[in-house]
C-alpha cells in the first residue's frame, strides 16, 4: 500500500512538473516545425459574414463596438445584435447592416444567442464572427479572417488585445492575456494543433458552427471550452492570427475579477475530461492536433499550477531535498517562458510595471476558486464600467 501511494504522488508531481516545461517545449516545436506563409497569398477571396454582438442586461457599450463594426474595411458582412434581457428603447442604428434583436425570453446563454441570431439571418452568410459587446474591432478584421478561410481552415482565434489599462489589475489581466495568445494561440497553432478559443474575436464557416453546437444543450459560463472540443474531437484544425485584433475590455476591478475568475475556473473544473479524452484520440488517431490540444486542456488555471509547484518543491525540501532543486528549475523554466511571451509580443510598459501585483492577483483567484461551485448563479456576465469610444482606441 505504501508504494502505490509513493507511486501515485511521484505520477501527480510528474504531471504537475510537465505543465511548467510545457510551454517552453512548444516553443521548441513551433520554432522547428515549418509553417505557412500568410503573406505569400496574392488573392484572397472575400466571405460574407455574419458580425454577432452578444449583450446581456449593459447596453451602455453596444453603440461604440457597432461603430467599429461599420468601419470595418470589408464589402461583405451584416451585424446583428442579440439583446438578451436589455431595455433597447433608447438603441437604434441608422445603418441597415444592423439588425438589433431583442429575445421574447430571457436567453442567458450566449450559445442561445448566436442561434437566435442565426434563425434571424437576412440571407445565408457562410461565415459568422463573435464579437462581445465590450470588444472595439480593428478595421482589418474581417481582412485578416478572410486570408485563413481561403487556406482552407473552418475556424479562427483572432487576438484580444487590451482595450483599458486602467487599473493594476487590468493590465495584469492583460499580461495574462498575452501568454495564453502566444502559447496557446500562436505556438500551440505553429507546433501542429490549434488554437484555443476565447470566446470572442474568432470565426467559424456557419455550417461547422451548426454543426458542432447546435444539437447541445450547454447550460452556464464556458461555450468555447466545449466548441474547442467539439471541433478538434472531429480533428480539425483552429487556426490562429495575430493580425485579425479586437481590442478586449479588461477587469478592471477587484470585484470583477473574482466574479469572473470564478466562473472560468467553474469551467475548467466542468470541462478538464475534454483533454483526456482528446488526448487518448490524439494517441489512437496519431494526430497531434488531437494530442497537443488534449494535454492543454487538462492543465489546470495558472495559479493553481504553481501552488501545486511551489508546495510540492517546499515538501519536498524535507522529504526529497534533490527533488526540490529540480522543482526550482522547473519553476525557473515556467517564469522565463513567461517572461519570453511578454518579450515576443507587443508589450506595453505599464504591463510590466504592474507585475509587482501578481500576489494581490493570485490573492482574488484564490478567492475567485471558493466561489467558484456557485459562480453561474452569482454572475452571468461580466459588468463593465470603462466607456471608451472608438476614437480613444484608435488615437493610443
Amino acid at each position: 500500500m505504501g508504494n502505490l501511494i509513493e507511486i501515485i504522488v511521484w505520477v501527480i508531481q510528474f504531471v504537475i512538473g510537465f505543465h511548467l516545461i510545457t510551454p517552453l517545449i512548444l516553443y521548441l516545436l513551433f520554432r522547428i516545425r515549418k509553417r505557412v506563409n500568410q503573406s505569400e497569398q496574392k488573392e484572397v477571396s472575400v466571405g460574407d459574414y455574419a458580425v454577432i454582438i452578444t449583450a446581456y442586461e449593459q447596453t451602455s457599450l453596444l453603440p461604440d463596438v457597432v461603430a467599429s463594426v461599420l468601419r470595418l474595411d470589408h464589402p461583405n458582412f451584416l451585424v446583428y445584435v442579440v439583446a438578451d434581457n436589455c431595455d433597447i428603447s433608447d438603441l437604434s442604428f441608422e445603418d441597415d447592416r444592423v439588425r438589433v434583436l431583442r429575445p421574447e425570453q430571457v436567453l442567458s446563454n450566449n450559445v442561445k444567442s448566436h442561434f437566435y441570431a442565426i434563425r434571424h439571418f437576412r440571407r445565408p452568410h457562410d461565415r459568422l464572427t463573435i464579437i462581445d459587446s465590450d470588444n472595439i474591432v480593428d478595421a482589418q478584421y474581417l481582412r485578416e479572417l478572410d486570408k485563413c478561410f481561403d487556406l482552407g481552415y473552418q475556424a479562427v482565434q483572432g487576438v484580444r488585445k487590451a482595450k483599458n489599462l486602467n487599473t493594476m489589475y487590468a493590465r495584469l489581466d492583460a499580461a495574462r492575456d498575452i501568454y495564453y495568445h502566444f502559447y496557446d494561440g500562436k505556438v500551440l497553432f505553429g507546433a501542429g494543433s490549434s488554437a484555443t478559443l476565447a470566446g470572442s474575436g474568432m470565426a467559424f464557416t456557419t455550417t461547422l458552427y451548426q454543426t458542432c453546437l447546435e444539437q447541445l444543450e450547454i447550460s452556464g459560463a464556458g461555450f468555447d471550452k466545449v466548441l474547442q472540443y467539439e471541433i478538434v474531437k472531429r480533428n480539425i484544425r483552429i487556426a490562429f492570427t495575430e493580425k485579425a485584433v479586437v481590442f478586449d475590455e479588461k477587469t478592471a476591478y477587484s470585484d470583477q475579477l473574482v466574479k469572473q475568475r470564478a466562473r472560468w475556473i467553474n469551467t475548467w473544473f466542468k470541462y478538464v475530461n475534454y483533454g483526456y479524452v482528446l488526448t487518448i484520440k490524439g494517441i489512437q488517431n496519431i494526430s497531434v492536433n488531437q494530442l497537443l490540444f488534449g494535454i492543454i486542456l487538462v492543465r489546470p488555471p495558472l495559479f493553481i499550477l504553481l501552488g501545486l509547484a511551489v508546495a510540492s518543491l517546499i515538501i519536498n525540501l524535507f522529504f526529497v531535498p534533490i527533488a526540490s532543486i529540480i522543482w526550482f528549475i522547473g519553476l525557473i523554466a515556467f517564469i522565463f517562458g513567461f517572461f519570453l511571451s511578454l518579450m515576443m509580443s507587443p508589450t506595453d510598459r505599464m504591463i510590466y510595471r504592474s507585475l509587482m501585483g501578481i500576489p494581490s492577483f493570485v490573492y482574488y483567484q484564490l478567492i475567485s476558486l471558493t466561489k467558484s461551485k456557485e459562480a453561474n448563479r452569482i454572475s452571468v456576465a461580466t459588468k463593465h464600467y470603462s466607456h471608451e469610444t472608438v476614437e480613444d482606441i484608435a488615437n493610443k
